[in-house]
């Protein structure tokens, strides 16, 4: 488990960040924002992609009830408009926006997964690989994994031919097949490569109509 180093160096309540979804070809962006509990944070919090989804699950579940948390997402069509870095940027910056106000204050620090800051006025350091040396970054890695993934499995009862249940809307096989069959839906990030270049041989025409 990642160990409390960084946040012990830094004026309390320190808070960890980190996204989920810059890749995926569909689906929003999201941020979590987390301090932990002096006492009784819950054993086995690690960088979220070392876990099973059973496990963040679990985890993400009793870290809401013992941890303050706020979360930012932004959408495919917010992400089209501003670019993947700074949708990503706003996302973070709205989960820590939120965890302040359910804090009461603002952070005494913020210690951001990854080697760029959002422009905010909260004090705060970027840590590569965070998610694995921060026990704060890794419980908002857990938690924003496991935000997105819920959010597209739901997405997927509606647009159940691009298999978002299991690719969760990065761009597998199976997934871009299914966009040069049916087209992209309204959730996929028209900016990305692979969905502007099936758009433009597209020409505006709907597979199957």
């Amino acid at each position: 488990m990642p160990g409390l180093k960084h946040e012990r160096l830094c004026l309390p309540p320190v808070a960890g960040v980190d996204e989920a979804g810059r890749g995926p070809l569909a689906g929003p962006v999201v941020a979590a924002a987390v301090v932990l509990p002096e006492r009784g944070t819950p054993r086995g919090i690690d960088d979220s992609k070392r876990l099973p989804a059973a496990e963040r699950a679990r985890l993400c579940a009793r870290l809401t009830d013992c941890a303050v948390v706020g979360i930012g997402i932004v959408d495919p069509a917010e992400i089209d408009t501003l670019n993947i870095h700074w949708a990503t940027m706003k996302a973070m910056t709205l989960a820590v926006d939120r965890l302040a106000a359910a804090l009461g204050c603002v952070p005494g620090h913020v210690l951001v997964d990854g080697n760029r800051l959002p422009r905010w006025g909260y004090a705060a350091s970027a840590i590569v690989g965070g998610d694995a040396v921060s026990r704060s970054i890794a419980a908002a890695s857990i938690i924003a994994k496991h935000t997105r993934d819920t959010i597209m499995i739901e997405a997927a009862q509606a647009h159940p031919q691009y298999g978002w249940h299991s690719n969760k809307g990065y761009g597998s096989a199976a997934h871009l097949a299914a966009l040069r069959e049916h087209g992209p839906s309204p959730l996929h990030r028209r900016s990305f490569a692979p969905v502007a270049q099936l758009e433009l041989v597209l020409g505006g025409v709907v597979p199957g109509a």
